[in-house]
C-alpha cells in the first residue's frame, strides 16, 4: 500500500535533484557558472554578479539594505518588528523578481536548491524548525503546489534542520496581497491563519518567498508567540523596501 505522504516525498526528491541538474548559466550575465564540486548545486548567480549586485549589508532584524553591518537599523530600533531576525538573499531587485515569479507561478522547482544555497549562506545559528507559510487549499489546488514548502525543504537540506508543516494553517481563503494598500492587507489577513499543532521548539523560522510590508509574517508571529515561541526568525528570498 502506498503511503499517504509518498507524493510529498516524491515532490521533495524532484526539487532536490532538479536543483542539482539546473543548467549552469548565470541569469544576470549569462556566462557559465563554476560547477564546483561534483554533484554540488549551482549558485544562483556567478561570483562576479553576486559581488556587483547582492554583496551588500542587510539589517539583521528587518532584512533591508544598510550601509554597514548592523544588528538593528534605525527603523528597527524605533519600531521593533514582530519577529526577532529576518534573513533574505537580497532586496527585491533584478533578476530576483523574474526568478521568484518563475518559482512561484511556473513550477520552476529547480530554483529551490540554488535559492536555498544562496539564502543559507546568510543564515547563522539557524532555527531548528522551519515553518513554511501555508496556502489555503483553494490556492494550493489552483497553483498545484506551495512554493514556500519547496523552499523550506531545500533550505532544510543546507541548514540540517527540520520542516514542520502541521503547525501553521490557513483558516480562510484570502485575496492576493500584491497590489493592496497597507490597510487593505491588514483587513485581508484578519483571522486568516491558525495554529493547528504543537510547536516542537521554542526557536522557529517562518519560510516565505517575499516579505513586503511584513503583515503576513507579523500575523503568524503573533500566533506563534501565543503558542510558546520565544525566538522567531523569518527566512525569505527577497525583502522589498517599505512602502
Amino acid at each position: 500500500m502506498i503511503s499517504a505522504i509518498a507524493p510529498q516525498r516524491f515532490t521533495r526528491l524532484l526539487t532536490h535533484w532538479r536543483g542539482k541538474l539546473l543548467p549552469s548559466q548565470c541569469p544576470v550575465c549569462h556566462l557559465s557558472l563554476d560547477a564546483g564540486p561534483k554533484g554540488a548545486t549551482p549558485a544562483l548567480c556567478c561570483a562576479a554578479c553576486w559581488d556587483a549586485h547582492y554583496a551588500y549589508c542587510l539589517c539583521q532584524c528587518c532584512g533591508l539594505p544598510v550601509p554597514t553591518p548592523q544588528t538593528r537599523c534605525g527603523v528597527c530600533l524605533s519600531h521593533s518588528p514582530a519577529w526577532d531576525r529576518l534573513v533574505a538573499i537580497s532586496a527585491y531587485e533584478d533578476p530576483l523578481p523574474q526568478l521568484i515569479h518563475a518559482f512561484k507561478y511556473q513550477q520552476a522547482f529547480e530554483l529551490a536548491m540554488p535559492f536555498a544555497r544562496q539564502l543559507s549562506e546568510r543564515i547563522h545559528s539557524p532555527a531548528p524548525v522551519l515553518l513554511p507559510v501555508p496556502l489555503h487549499w483553494r490556492r494550493r489546488w489552483q497553483r498545484g503546489y506551495n512554493q514556500s514548502m519547496h523552499l523550506a525543504w531545500a533550505l532544510a537540506d543546507y541548514l540540517d534542520t527540520h520542516v514542520v508543516d502541521n503547525v501553521l494553517a490557513r483558516s480562510r481563503h484570502t485575496a492576493p496581497q500584491q497590489g493592496l494598500s497597507r490597510q487593505a492587507r491588514l483587513s485581508n489577513l484578519k483571522n486568516a491563519f491558525a495554529i493547528s499543532g504543537e510547536l516542537p521548539s521554542s526557536h522557529v523560522a517562518i519560510v516565505d518567498d517575499v516579505v513586503t510590508t511584513g503583515q503576513t509574517v507579523s500575523q503568524l508571529c503573533r500566533l506563534l508567540r501565543r503558542a510558546g515561541a520565544e525566538t522567531i526568525d523569518v527566512y525569505c528570498l527577497a525583502r522589498t523596501d517599505l512602502p
